[in-house]
């Protein structure tokens, strides 16, 4: 079991819709990201999936067929917060998980265990924040899960651990099971997953592939002789998703033939046409946040 559909997801807290309308599908064997600002649903999702959260609509399915409580050995979560107990030590928690889980594997968990240095003697509450959440991460991947579910699973880990939880995730899927995490460094996730999905006020505002949409979306920028520039027509092309005049400079993002908007560009009397790739940080940034996407493209092409 490892494929998930999320379809027409809702959750409200009285009038406030902290998730709408919200529809994805993971397959097996998939590493997928789950991005977007804070407030934006990525816990409530994970919430509404676990059944930590009651739905106001839509449905989930693992498999095809709705969470039961029989679903939960094959389903492995990291939370965002420590859900560990502060009494117990490292190894306590082990034997606990062994005893819960059919599949749970002890001899793995000491293993990652001793790659993030947790010393397993240790009671959680000496533990700091990045260690407790090391302690979770071992712990759900030595269950052999076939659905891991983690929210933020490298919040407060060095660089070193942070690079060991992305290759964890990766072999997991490699394993064919399927993974969906959330994460504020954008550059994990394009390191990490083949397909994100971008939420915004508790919306889906962008799903795809990772290749996909950095090889679709382009910024073709040109300068004008003088401001009262016009650009023919261009803006109405239904490649170009957004077009940003400055002075005498258009900047325009493009979600297809680059190339052949270039050259309208240019034909429209435009100089210095220039083709800029965007990375995954710039597309989220314009999905959810188009002026702050502007500016941070253009610097970043000014300085190289």
């Amino acid at each position: 079991m490892s494929t998930i559909q999320i379809s027409n997801l809702r959750k409200t807290y009285g009038a406030f819709a902290a998730v709408d309308d919200f529809s994805l599908h993971i397959p097996a064997g998939a590493v997928f990201g789950l991005l977007g600002p804070n407030g934006a649903g990525k816990t409530t999702v994970f919430k509404c999936m676990l059944g930590l959260a009651h739905m106001a609509g839509g449905e989930i399915l693992y498999d095809g067929k709705p969470l039961v409580p029989q679903t939960f050995e094959h389903i492995a979560y990291v939370p965002e917060r420590s859900a560990l107990y502060e009494w117990m030590t490292v190894a306590e928690h082990v034997e606990m998980n062994r005893r819960a889980y059919s599949k749970f594997d002890s001899k793995r968990a000491f293993e990652l265990l001793g790659h993030f240095s947790i010393e397993p003697r240790k009671r959680c509450r000496a533990l700091s924040k990045g260690m407790r959440t090391a302690v979770m991460v071992a712990l759900a991947f030595a269950r052999n899960a076939d659905v891991m579910i983690l929210d933020e699973p490298t919040s407060g880990l060095d660089p070193v651990n942070q690079r060991q939880v992305l290759s964890l995730i990766i072999n997991e899927a490699a394993r064919g099971n399927s993974v969906i995490f959330s994460s504020h460094q954008i550059g994990q996730v394009e390191r990490a997953a083949e397909s994100i999905a971008v939420m915004d006020r508790g919306r889906l505002v962008l799903e795809g592939t990772v290749d996909d949409l950095k090889a679709d979306r382009k910024i073709v920028e040109g300068i004008f002789p003088d401001a009262s520039y016009s650009l023919n027509g261009i803006a109405a092309d239904p490649h170009v998703a957004r077009v940003d005049r400055s002075e005498r400079i258009a900047r325009l993002l493009v979600l297809a033939d680059a190339g052949e908007i270039a050259q309208r560009l240019t034909d429209a009397g435009a100089t210095g046409v220039r083709v800029l790739d965007l990375n995954l940080e710039d597309i989220f940034l314009y999905a959810v946040s188009p002026a702050d996407a502007t500016a941070d493209v253009v610097a970043k092409a000014g300085s190289s």
